[in-house]
Order: C-alpha cells, then sequence, then structure tokens
C-alpha cells in the first residue's frame, strides 16, 4: 500500500483533503469558527471536490444514489402528516393514562416508542412523545430520566427493526437491494431481545436510577426552543381524520413493501403524494417537517465519497487490510468497523463509507451494518439525533439530561444489544 500510494495525482490528494476535512466536519458536528453544520460541511465538500475532480453536474448527480433520497422524502412526508394530526402525542398521552405502576408503564412507552421508530422517523417519533413523556412523569411524580432516556434508546433500537426505520436503513436497504420482509425476519429478534434488555436495564437495574436527581429548577418557557430545521416542537391538537389517513397510506405501503416486489421509492413516493392532496393542511405544513438539512448531507457525501472512490485509495487501503486477514465483509470486523466509525462520524456518513466495501456479501451482512450502526447510536448522549432531541427537549422541562446522565443506560445497553446482534447473527448464519 505505501509504494502505490505514491504514485497518486495532486489532484488525488486534493481530494483526499477535501475527504479529511468533511470527514473531520461529520466527527465535530461542523467546522472550528465557521457556521457550519454537519450539512453545510457535506455541501460545501461536495462542491470543492467537483471543482477539483473536474466533475461535471451531470456526473455529480449520477454519483447521488436517488432512489435513497426519494424514499427518504416521501418517508419523511408520512411522518409529517402524523405529527400535523396529533398522533405521537395522543398515543402517548393514551399509554400514561393507563392505571399500569412504574415498571409497567416504562414498558409501554418503550415498546410503543419502539414500534412507531420501525414504521416512522425515530427523530420525529422523539420529537413529538418527548414534550408529552416529561410532563406525564413529572405530574405523576416520577423521576423522568428513566423514561425519556428509554424514549431515545427504544427509537434508536426499535427503527432497525426495517428498512425505513432510519436513513441509513433505506440506503442499505437501496444499495444492497435487500427484501424487505427478508430484512424484517432477521432483524425482528435481536431488535425485541434488546427493547427488552432496555426495559430490564431501567425498570430494575442501575439504569432505574439513572441521573437520580431533582430536575433544573428553571424550565424554559413552554412552546420555547428546539428546532431542527423548520421542525418546531409543539404538538398538534390529535385530528382523527389525518391521522387515519396517515396510518392507512402508512399501512398500505407496508403491505407493499412485504409482499410484492414493487419498487420502494416509487410506492412511497406516491403514498407521499396522495397525502398532499389535501383540503385542510397545506403543502408548506408538509414541506416545514421535511428535513432538507439531512437530505442535503445525504447528496453531499454521496458526491465526496464518490471522487474519494474514483482515487482508488479506499480500494488499496482495503485490499492492504485483507492482507492482513481483516475482511470488512467478516461479521467481527464489520461489527467492530461499524461501531466504531458511528460513534466517531455518526451512523449515515460511516454505513456510507462501508457500503462500498461490502460488495456482494448478501443480505447477513447488510442486516449486521444495519443494525450495528443503528445500536451503536445509543452509546454516547452525541451518538444519535434522536438522543439530542429528547436532551433538547426535555431541557424545556426543567430536566437536564447530560452526557454522564445518558452513559449510565446508553453505554451498557449498546454493549448488550450489539452482544444480542452478534450472537443472532451467528445463530442465523
Amino acid at each position: 500500500m505505501p509504494d502505490t500510494a505514491l504514485h497518486h495525482t495532486a489532484t488525488d490528494w486534493g481530494i483526499v483533503a477535501v475527504f479529511a476535512v468533511v470527514y473531520l466536519g461529520m466527527f465535530l458536528g461542523g467546522l472550528p469558527r465557521l457556521k457550519l453544520d454537519r450539512s453545510g460541511v457535506a455541501l460545501l465538500g461536495a462542491i470543492a471536490v467537483i471543482a477539483l475532480a473536474g466533475l461535471s453536474v451531470e456526473d455529480a448527480a449520477r454519483a447521488i444514489d436517488l432512489p435513497t433520497i426519494v424514499l427518504l422524502f416521501a418517508f419523511m412526508v408520512v411522518s409529517a402528516q402524523m405529527r400535523l394530526g396529533g398522533f405521537y402525542g395522543a398515543v402517548t398521552r393514551r399509554v400514561g393514562a393507563m392505571p399500569l405502576p412504574r415498571s409497567g408503564l416504562l414498558a409501554a412507552l418503550i415498546g410503543v416508542a419502539g414500534a412507531l421508530s420501525a414504521v416512522f422517523s425515530n427523530d420525529i417519533v422523539c420529537l413529538a412523545m418527548t414534550p408529552v413523556v416529561a410532563r406525564l412523569c413529572l405530574q405523576r411524580g416520577l423521576n423522568p430520566l428513566p423514561f425519556l432516556i428509554g424514549l431515545a434508546c427504544a427509537a434508536n433500537i426499535g427503527s432497525a427493526a426495517t428498512l425505513i426505520g432510519n436513513p441509513q436503513n433505506m440506503l442499505i436497504g437501496s444499495v444492497l437491494q435487500l427484501p424487505f420482509a427478508g430484512y424484517v425476519r432477521q432483524a425482528l429478534p435481536p431488535v425485541l431481545v434488546s427493547l427488552v434488555l432496555l426495559w430490564g436495564w431501567l425498570a430494575f437495574g442501575p439504569g432505574a436510577k439513572a441521573g437520580a436527581g431533582s430536575p433544573h429548577p428553571n424550565p424554559l418557557p413552554e412552546g420555547e426552543g428546539v428546532m431542527r430545521g423548520e421542525v418546531v416542537a409543539e404538538e398538534p391538537a390529535f385530528d382523527a381524520w389525518q391521522t387515519t389517513k396517515g396510518l392507512v397510506v402508512a399501512g398500505a405501503l407496508l403491505f407493499i413493501f412485504l409482499f410484492t416486489d414493487w419498487p420502494r421509492d416509487v410506492a412511497a413516493l406516491v403514498g407521499a403524494g396522495v397525502l398532499l392532496l389535501s383540503r385542510r393542511l397545506h403543502t408548506s405544513h408538509f414541506m416545514g417537517l421535511v428535513d432538507w438539512p439531512l437530505l442535503i448531507l445525504f447528496m453531499g457525501l454521496f458526491v465526496v465519497n464518490h471522487a474519494f472512490e474514483t482515487t482508488g485509495l479506499a480500494a488499496q487501503a482495503v485490499a492492504w487490510l485483507g492482507a492482513q486477514g481483516v475482511h470488512l465483509a467478516d461479521p467481527g470486523p464489520l461489527l467492530v468497523a461499524s461501531a466504531v466509525l458511528s460513534n466517531l462520524v455518526s451512523n449515515v456518513p460511516a454505513v456510507m463509507l462501508l457500503l462500498p466495501h461490502l460488495g456482494g456479501s448478501g443480505a447477513q451482512a447488510g442486516a449486521m451494518l444495519a443494525l450495528v450502526t443503528t445500536f451503536a447510536g445509543n452509546l454516547l448522549l452525541v451518538g444519535s439525533i434522536a438522543n439530542l432531541i429528547v436532551a433538547d427537549l426535555a431541557r424545556q422541562q426543567g430536566i437536564v439530561i447530560d452526557w454522564k446522565r445518558h452513559a449510565v443506560t446508553g453505554i451498557p445497553v449498546t454493549l448488550a444489544t450489539l452482544a444480542v446482534v452478534w450472537g443472532w447473527m451467528k445463530f442465523a448464519a
């Protein structure tokens, strides 16, 4: 590898430098002294490699996996429909009204968050459920920290159950052409076991007292606070018609994905189109809930990664690792690489880095990558956007979730769930 690296051109090394800066931005969440978040870094990186490599706009566009972008956009619209219909808050309040003991309430909320995140965006689920859960716990005199940390972890774990539960799964399913039903059969058992482990830790283990202590005495005024793109943390009133409309479309899409071979991106786009035909909800309401920065992040990274692949350095590095007996497609190296990269640069960039080197490894490697990159998001507070959404919204209610309090649950639950994935994949092989 060292010898071959010397034969690359100045353009190649310029692309490598841009690639390194972009992934430094992924690690830091932006670039020092610049008002750039991850999406801005990815976009500027794409512009830089287009200029350096002399790519045409058409070449750059071909580097983008359009089915993934279309599928992601369509399900953002579906999730927006459910949020505008007040579905998430209504379900959470219904669960909170049940005469359950603490452990039963915790189990119900973890189950609901996990199930909803398997179909709808885990970030949107956390955005809608967090204020309701926080107020519910404070009203019932319960320590809200285990419930809120459990909500974030359950949303991450549950989203791994399907190929539409989170952005990285959509990407993996699209690029590797994984069958929807086949993936669910592989992923559902470790997801269910992991949700039970999470509940057990929070209900009966040390996690039951995670971050024990009184809430911060000065809550922010209700309605003030978190925004992600144009998404404001304010739950709309329940609308039975809009909720039913969204559930019918989501159910129809799940049926199509499970029992037909229709293209998932086209079916989802048609479903989104049906939801946009509304006499009561303005198109701008849907578009305001679409996570445009995430779509830009995807497109920018597609272009940057494509340019980096053309240098041949990535292929040479993988070949060198293979010569040392380390094959990324093997379960052990893939689990370690996925978990480490997910916490260094976030799970979407990690998946983009690893996917090109899985080749024809098949459904098992795809399932391993999807499960590990998703579960690893629970390790640290900054490991997933869902965690940060819950922490920020909890702060509005005067509840402080810092990295130490999160780590009491995040680290052991992540290690346990990764062990579950490893054991299941070895058993199912």
